[in-house]
């Protein structure tokens, strides 16, 4: 059931989801979370099918925040407020409010979510597209307790993770440590079955894909071994090679959807480790609203350690440099190999 309003109100719209809820026959409120989505018109289709996807798993309210960029001045002085209300069948397994604001209302858009929110239940915002430097900073982000961004999305990804790095808050996460989360698994339990000391390793993916320094940043920063960040034609990430005392140890993922597993001794293994939807991603993050200390940890790790070929920061090589420029090195912390028991520990967020 769709039901469409134009210049409303918060109070118009939390009467519009009581009448809908009644209209499909569900008059109980079962949700377990208030998921805000923010982003813009071109992208709004896919972030609401995922986030419709998601609810299958965490039956939320959703609501999507659209700020409508109005094009002459009178227009922009004014504030007004459109929503289209979704219940039952058209919102998945929870409810869904579009609202598209305009004028003054964009400056003042935590005044129009916070009215609509779950009463004593946690709030989630994933701004789908044009992230801001400091998400718990953010009018919006200060109502949540998990604030999920997507530094893929940005212009200068490889730099947008060192200014995050600077404005990191508990409950900050990205999708970009999202995507790493079946490697590191993989990689912490290759370990676990081979027993030796890590020298060194390497991490290759496509450029700009902030995915393979946030890899490399943890694989570093746990295993406390030079790490190289080698550039490949992708797609996303696809191989990280670790140079063991009992011989090398290498995950191989060329197609982005089935990869290889090689270690010494043993033979070569076929594993599943297909690139997933962003509907799985954003379940993921769903599924926990503690600070994720991992995150935190990988991600500081590279602010002034990660550097590019010609010794500049990696942030600026990466976003500045051409593809056919080298790899980064991770300097360690100490120049001591640490045991494999730290990567297996750190791959579960």
């Amino acid at each position: 059931m769709k039901i469409d309003l134009t210049e409303t109100t918060a109070s118009k719209i939390n009467k519009a989801l009581v009448e809908g809820r009644r209209a499909v026959g569900t008059p109980a409120v079962g949700m377990v979370l208030t998921l805000v989505i923010v982003t813009d018109e071109e992208n709004a289709y896919d972030a609401l099918k995922a986030a419709n996807n998601a609810s299958r798993e965490h039956p939320s309210r959703t609501l999507v925040v659209i700020k409508r960029v109005s094009r002459s001045p009178r227009d922009r002085a004014k504030a007004r407020l459109d929503a289209e209300v979704r219940v039952g069948a058209d919102a998945g397994t929870g409810e869904t409010v579009i609202l598209r604001l305009y004028g003054e209302a964009i400056n003042h858009a935590q005044s129009v979510v916070l009215p609509l929110l779950l009463p004593d239940a946690p709030v989630v915002v994933w701004w789908a597209v044009n992230s801001p430097l400091d998400p718990a900073k953010d009018p919006l982000g200060a109502l949540a307790q998990r604030r999920v961004t997507d530094a893929y999305t940005a212009e200068q990804p490889i730099a947008e993770l060192t200014k995050r790095a600077d404005t990191y808050t508990p409950g900050d996460t990205d999708l970009a440590w999202t995507r790493t989360t079946p490697w590191r698994s993989m990689l912490a339990a290759a370990l676990d079955q081979m027993p030796c000391t890590v020298t060194s390793a390497e991490v290759e993916g496509e450029e700009l894909n902030p995915s393979g320094e946030l890899l490399a940043m943890w694989l570093a920063g746990r295993l406390n071994v030079p790490v190289k960040r080698s550039l490949s034609a992708g797609p996303g990430l696809t191989a990280v090679r670790m140079e063991t005392s009992g011989g090398p140890i290498v995950l191989d993922r060329p197609d982005g959807a089935l990869a290889t597993l090689s270690m010494r001794g043993q033979p070569d293994r076929a594993v599943a480790l297909k690139r997933r939807e962003t509907a799985e991603l954003l379940a993921e993050e769903l599924r926990r609203l503690d600070p994720d200390d991992t995150y935190a940890a990988a991600l500081k790790f590279g602010v002034d350690r990660l550097t590019g070929p010609t010794g500049e920061p990696a942030a600026a090589a990466a976003d500045a440099a051409p593809a056919e420029s080298a790899g980064t090195e991770a300097a360690p912390a100490k120049p001591a190999a640490a045991k494999k028991p730290a990567a297996k520990k750190a791959a579960a967020k």
